[in-house]
């Protein structure tokens, strides 16, 4: 099968969050198991030259608000697939990725070039898989191609929905200018007086998918649908949740560059090594019988911060150490670093990103806390099973499909999971974690649970192959 993959955003390329985890990783896994794939993403200023194998196209000439752009396109496969990344320096040499008014004139150039580049490479894709809300013009367009262009005549559309908060909101007046005229066009972008790029995404795309399987019932209601579950309900035929998939060449315990030891389920010695590590890392007491509650995420509400911060006394009285990297929301930051300067002798904080320590923390602490308000998918909370540190969650989305609450009488489960929204529930699974790690026999049957469990790509390579034949065949 020939597919073309379009996004924002694609590891090692470029990367904000999730949305870049996953575009990096599945057109790998595609073409492990035999398929012809391509990735499409932006070429941003903070993409490493080292990533920029050759220049591929130098005369990439698209046709944008009435004239004539000259891109580029250059080739890469670091990311261990065949990669085009579109060079439009005055849109996307910037200093960040996102956050600026005209978003949605930068990824609708970015959609139309890339169906443009696609065409200048070989033969129609059977499908093109596009992603998050910055994709929506490429659903719409590429529509509206079928209708007329017959290189595009059997080509069919999956959009991946990863985060439904964002939704590429812009003003109706802007459509003209961005190419889209046509009736069509207008009505699949139109929601609540101004034009919506997910909302487009949505309506005109073949088949619709989301990166796990709570997550798409969750975004048909109210609460996660922000004002378009009416529209995911009404396609909710054509929706399906795949749980994204771990690399398990970059995250694995057993072979990890980042560690200062090793381990695997079956030998969990290396982890106390890297127990140590991460103690003296963060300049605390080596003291390896104290449990380690640790969080890497982005500060924002979206992650639970908020019962972070109110249950924070409670895990240093649980007689805990507390690991903290992230950065975001200046309050939060501000937090963290008060705890730390109020208990410098059991808080560890860094500010910021650092995948290296990422790497360590997920290896060195013995609780991975991700309490999230709502969370599409996870990646932390996998990280944190395939390393033997036990996720403490709140049942939503991808973080209720991977969790599964110990159950002390029977041995099952991997970590610790509550569903209310609320500080003193989770304070009450870390106070069932901090209980179950004192018996050393239980603690290591729930380490070697997570471990078990296979989250690979390639388990979910396969979803998506089985995702793509049914838009096939369904048409």
């Amino acid at each position: 099968m020939r597919i073309a993959i379009i996004s924002a955003e694609a590891v090692p390329y470029s990367k904000t969050g999730g949305l870049g985890d996953v575009a990096g990783a599945l057109p790998k896994a595609l073409k492990q198991i035999g398929h012809d794939v391509v990735l499409i993403t932006p070429c941003y200023w903070q993409t490493k030259g080292e990533y920029l194998w050759e220049l591929a196209i130098d005369d990439l000439w698209v046709t944008w608000k009435g004239s004539s752009y000259h891109a580029k396109a250059f080739y890469s496969e670091a990311n261990g697939s065949p990669t085009f990344l579109i060079d439009a320096p005055s849109l996307f040499h910037r200093d960040s990725i996102y956050g600026y008014s005209e978003d949605h004139e930068r990824f609708g150039f970015f959609c139309h070039a890339a169906l443009e580049l696609i065409k200048r490479i070989g033969e129609p894709p059977d499908i093109v898989h596009l992603n998050d809300w910055h994709c929506g013009f490429a659903a719409v367009e590429l529509a509206s191609r079928r209708m007329s262009d017959p290189y595009w005549r059997a080509t069919r559309t999956v959009f991946s929905i990863h985060n439904m908060a964002y939704q590429g909101g812009f003003g109706l007046g802007d459509l003209p200018s961005l190419g889209f005229t046509s009736r069509f066009a207008v009505n699949a972008f139109a929601f609540n007086g101004y034009a919506s790029a997910m909302k487009a995404g949505l309506e005109v795309s073949d088949t619709l998918s989301t990166v796990s399987r709570r997550y798409a019932h969750e975004i048909q209601t109210a609460e996660f649908g922000y004002g378009l579950e009416w529209l995911t309900r009404q396609r909710s035929s054509r929706l399906i949740g795949i749980t994204n998939g771990v690399d398990y060449e970059v995250w694995n315990p057993a072979t990890d560059p980042e560690l200062p030891a090793h381990f695997t389920i079956d030998d969990l010695s290396g982890k106390r090594d890297c127990k140590r590590e991460l103690l003296e890392r963060f300049s605390l007491p080596v003291e390896l019988d104290r449990p380690i509650f640790a969080s890497v995420t982005r500060l924002t509400a979206q992650k639970g911060v908020e019962l972070i911060k109110k249950g924070a006394g409670d895990i240093l009285a649980a007689g805990a150490f507390f690991i903290a990297l992230g950065s975001g929301e200046k309050g939060s930051e501000e937090f963290l670093q008060a705890m730390r300067d109020h208990a410098p002798s059991r808080v560890g904080v860094y500010i910021g990103y650092n995948e290296s320590l990422a790497h360590l923390i997920e290896a060195g602490a013995d609780m991975f806390l991700m309490p999230s308000k709502f969370e599409p998918c996870g990646l932390n909370q996998m990280y944190s099973l395939r390393y033997g540190t036990v996720p403490v969650v709140r049942a939503t989305g991808g973080l209720d499909d991977t969790v599964e609450n110990w159950n002390a009488v029977t041995g099952t489960g991997n970590g610790f999971k509550f569903s209310e929204y609320r500080a003193d529930k989770l304070l009450e699974k870390i106070y069932e974690a901090r209980f179950a790690y004192e018996d050393k026999e239980a603690w290591s049957r729930i380490q070697r649970n997570g471990m078990a469990i296979d989250n690979s790509w390639e388990n979910a390579a396969r979803n998506y192959v089985d995702l793509y034949d049914r838009t096939l065949n369904n048409g």
